[in-house]
Formats: structure tokens, C-alpha cells, sequence
């Protein structure tokens, strides 16, 4: 080892990925390697900044998010237990400091702005992209429905985990998926996405 600082965790030359789970990495961080909280930060950096953007609509709001998030993640060790899905700790916390942020940006954001905004808008019949269009009829709908579908269909999880990370009963979860895509199939900019 000596002083290059090319190890940094038991075992874990820079560069190479680490094969430790989740679990494994927290309980290191929690015996006080340093290397596992960079390794957990690598491992998850991406997926916090794309779901605090998904809530933000802003790129450096959602980059001030994941610092927030990681802050707010260390601050919990020694002594942090981790008893689920790192990311299904992560969701709520990223997703409260993603709304607090937008929040209080649009507090101070001026009319001038929000006019230029609408000025620039594309036309109602403006012909669409399916990704824009898909985009677009996600934006349409209410946020617990959103939040479901990209839960499940982009984030990956499993109902029961999007249970726990919503805070509601896995019944919801499904009367909520549900009901989303049905508005989707219904939605004529996109109901060729759901053709067989």
C-alpha cells in the first residue's frame, strides 16, 4: 500500500469495480472504511440524480439533491442498519429534498420567465416524438400515478417495494398502476405504444 493511494477499502484497488453488496459495503462504512461509502456513491450517484431530476426538472437542482442526499446518508453512520433496498432507503429522502428544492425555486422564479416559458412552448398540435409524447402524457397526470409507473417501469421496483417506499399498501400500489395505465392506453398520442 504504502502512501500511492491505490487501495481504497479492504482489497479494493481504484478502478476496479467492488464486489460487495450493498449490505456488505454498509456494514464497512459502519466499521469505518471510507472506501465503501465511495464505492456505494459511485454505485448509486446516477440513480439519485436522474430520480431528483425527475421531480426537480432542473439538472443543478438535481445535482444539489444528491449532495444533499450522500450528506444526508453519512450523517446516519456509525450505527446505520440498512434493512431493505439501498435505493428504497434513498427514494423518500431524495424525493422530500427534491421538492423542498423545486419548491423553493419557484418561489423566486419571476413572471418574466415563466412568460419567455410559455412564449417558447411548442404548439398544442404540434406533431410529437413517442419518448416526448409518452413524456408528456406522464406530465399529464397526477403525481401518485407518475410516481408509480416510474417506480415500476423505469426504477425497476417491486410492488412491495414501491409499497414501502410510498408508505401505502400494496393494494394501492396496484389500484394505482392500474388506473395509470389505463389513462396511458386511453391517451391517443401514445396508444400505438401499447398495441401488440
Amino acid at each position: 500500500m504504502g502512501g500511492s493511494g491505490l487501495v481504497s477499502g479492504p482489497g479494493n484497488i481504484v478502478g476496479q469495480p467492488d464486489g460487495r453488496s450493498d449490505l456488505e459495503l454498509v456494514a464497512a462504512l459502519n466499521a469505518g472504511d471510507t472506501g465503501a461509502f465511495d464505492t456505494l456513491y459511485h454505485r448509486h450517484r446516477d440513480w439519485v440524480v436522474n430520480l431528483a431530476f425527475r421531480f426537480t426538472g432542473d439538472r443543478d437542482l438535481a445535482l444539489d439533491v444528491l449532495q444533499e442526499t450522500f450528506l444526508y446518508f453519512v450523517k446516519k453512520f456509525p450505527g446505520f442498519q440498512l434493512t431493505a433496498n439501498l435505493r428504497t432507503f434513498f427514494y423518500p429522502a431524495v424525493r422530500n429534498l427534491s421538492l423542498t428544492a423545486r419548491r423553493k425555486t419557484e418561489r423566486v422564479q419571476s413572471s418574466e420567465a415563466d412568460q419567455e416559458r410559455i412564449e417558447s412552448a411548442p404548439a398544442a398540435d404540434a406533431p410529437v416524438a413517442e419518448g416526448e409524447a409518452l413524456t408528456l402524457a406522464l406530465a399529464g397526470m397526477s403525481e401518485s400515478y407518475r410516481e408509480v409507473v416510474w417506480l415500476r417501469f423505469v426504477d425497476g421496483l417491486a410492488l412491495a417495494e414501491i409499497a414501502e417506499v410510498l408508505e401505502i399498501p400494496v393494494g394501492t400500489v396496484k389500484s394505482r398502476l392500474h388506473h395509470a395505465l389505463e389513462a396511458l392506453r386511453r391517451d391517443e398520442r401514445i396508444r400505438n405504444l401499447f398495441e401488440p
